[in-house]
């Protein structure tokens, strides 16, 4: 796991591949779980029996914005950003969906710094990431996330 202190050390690494996380099991349970928390419970993700016969992936597939909501616990798997007083999750640019990701499957998130810029003193990090499927040569998602990094002072 990469370990980044301050903005000096992230810098080095822009342009760079930072990583790729270990592999998480997408669940029905958390596809439910998803659904409940999101209200969203389009029979698509949450109707086995249905989705076998009218899904053209015969099959639930994730929400699109579950796989997203995963990057934190994902990205936190490549980077242990430190001496922190406050991170912030910014943004999310220039996302793609490549493909659904159906119930079971494993993913990890593939990660490359794309741009870091000095803030008067706080990092944004432009973070490029990719959702893989394992077994599927096309990705998830392609797209950027952006964080605030609010080191302390050295």
């Amino acid at each position: 796991m990469l370990v980044i202190r301050n903005y000096k050390e992230f810098e080095e690494f822009a342009g760079k591949e930072l990583g790729v996380s270990e592999w998480h099991t997408i669940t029905q349970e958390q596809i439910n779980k998803f659904a409940d928390a999101t209200l969203d419970h389009q029979w698509i993700h949450i109707d086995a029996e249905k989705a076998s016969v009218d899904s053209p992936f015969k099959t639930t597939i994730a929400h699109g914005y579950l796989t997203i909501s995963l990057i934190p616990y994902l990205w936190k798997q490549i980077a242990d950003i430190q001496n922190l007083k406050m991170e912030i999750n910014y943004g999310i640019e220039e996302f793609r969906f490549g493909q659904a990701v159906v119930v079971n499957s494993e993913v990890r998130l593939r990660a490359k710094l794309a741009q870091i810029v000095d803030l008067r003193g706080v990092t944004k990090a432009t973070i490029r990431v990719e959702l893989e499927i394992k077994d599927q040569k096309k990705t998830a998602y392609t797209g950027n996330t952006v964080f605030l990094y609010h080191f302390n002072k050295d």
